[in-house]
């Protein structure tokens, strides 16, 4: 067994988008050594980012398919790489950190694990932001759009839940990571909602339980309530949506932190106040998980640069002077994950290519 397997295995990570970055303090290779045994991370490196059968993994391992395919399901159980099933044939692929091993790993999380991500997500979140096609999107609330016929259907979040034939909720592992650091909110905890083949694979390994879509969209509706904001699958067919708040979601505390919220998430839209309409109740500043409104004398006004068209604030005001506008400068988002993983694959080989694009975050 190599002694540098664990290294191997961050540079693999590394290698997919969305990054898994070296640090001085070398706790990426510690939460690795937490989640993976070495026979695991061995096996991890033999994987790709799209789906294969046993006997193709089997062959770049160097062992027998009975041998690679116990690995492989024992490593799919424990959230490590996913697996499909299609019919009475199994696929296998390598899953990035985030969004991915982390979140498969809600129900193991423990206060070891919280802080080892406490102290690494400055450097995972740095390297997330590096290429154009995320991972997710922002979707408005359902009551933000409903009064505009011209939404497309992918906007719709009510609409694509509706769509769904599996769905499965499960807890929400940036509260319970914050909950077991002693510093959570009080919003709900099972808020993270999948579907299709993503709900298939939660509900198999003990990760979610399968729910209904009348309680998918009962979730949605909390959700509102709640103030959280809902970040799908960046596609068109979703697997999942997130619902986050700024005080426990990584990505939204990057976002809130750094200057230019509106270039770093992919949205369709951007919210409006009518200044005629606007009584300065200050209602929507609660709501507003990203700082996007500024208080003027007599009037809220939208900082164009910090909204991600998230809907809360649409939602909430009660002299109905906010609204959503479509963003001119964003295309549809890809047909499926599938696509979206291509299109970042590119993205992050361009990133790491030297001589081409941008140099990789130290």
């Amino acid at each position: 067994m190599s002694v540098d397997v664990y290294e191997r295995l961050r540079e693999f990570l590394d290698s997919l988008p969305g990054g898994y970055p070296e640090t001085e303090s070398g706790v990426e290779i510690k939460i690795l050594k937490k989640l993976f045994a070495p026979e695991d991370a061995e096996m991890a490196v033999c994987l790709t980012q799209f789906p294969e059968p046993v006997s193709a993994i089997a062959g770049r391992s160097g062992m027998e398919e009975p041998e690679a395919g116990a690995i492989l399901e024992s490593m799919a159980k424990r959230g490590l790489i996913f697996r499909i099933r299609m019919g009475d044939d199994i696929f296998y692929m390598a899953n990035m950190f985030v969004v991915g091993i982390y979140e498969f790993n809600v129900n193991s999380l423990d206060r070891e694990l919280a802080e080892m991500m406490e102290e690494y997500l400055p450097f995972l979140t740095r390297s997330l932001g590096s290429i154009k096609t995320k991972q997710l999107r922002v979707v408005p609330v359902g009551a933000a759009i409903d009064a505009k016929p011209s939404v497309a259907t992918y906007d719709r979040i009510r609409e694509l839940v509706k769509n769904q034939e599996v769905a499965a909720v499960a807890p929400c592992i940036c509260r319970k990571e914050k909950w077991l650091l002693d510093c959570g909110c009080d919003r709900p905890l099972e808020t993270c909602l999948l579907f299709g083949m993503g709900a298939e694979y939660y509900i198999e390994n003990g990760i979610g339980r399968k729910i209904t879509i009348e309680e998918a969209l009962r979730i949605l509706d909390l959700a509102e309530e709640s103030a959280l904001v809902l970040m799908s699958t960046n596609a068109v067919d979703i697997l999942n949506i997130c619902c986050c708040c700024k005080c426990c979601c990584g990505s939204l505390m990057m976002l809130s932190a750094g200057g230019q919220p509106a270039a770093q998430m992919q949205s369709s839209y951007q919210a409006r106040i009518d200044p005629e309409l606007c009584a300065a109740c200050a209602t929507c500043l609660d709501r507003c998980q990203i700082e996007a409104i500024n208080e003027r004398d007599e009037f809220m006004e939208i900082d164009t640069v910090r909204c991600i068209g998230c809907g809360l604030c649409v939602t909430s005001c009660p002299e109905e002077a906010i609204s959503l506008d479509e963003r001119t400068d964003v295309g549809p988002p890809p047909a499926n994950i599938v696509e979206m993983k291509m299109r970042m694959a590119q993205e992050w080989e361009t990133r790491l290519t030297p001589g081409r694009g941008q140099p990789p975050l130290s």
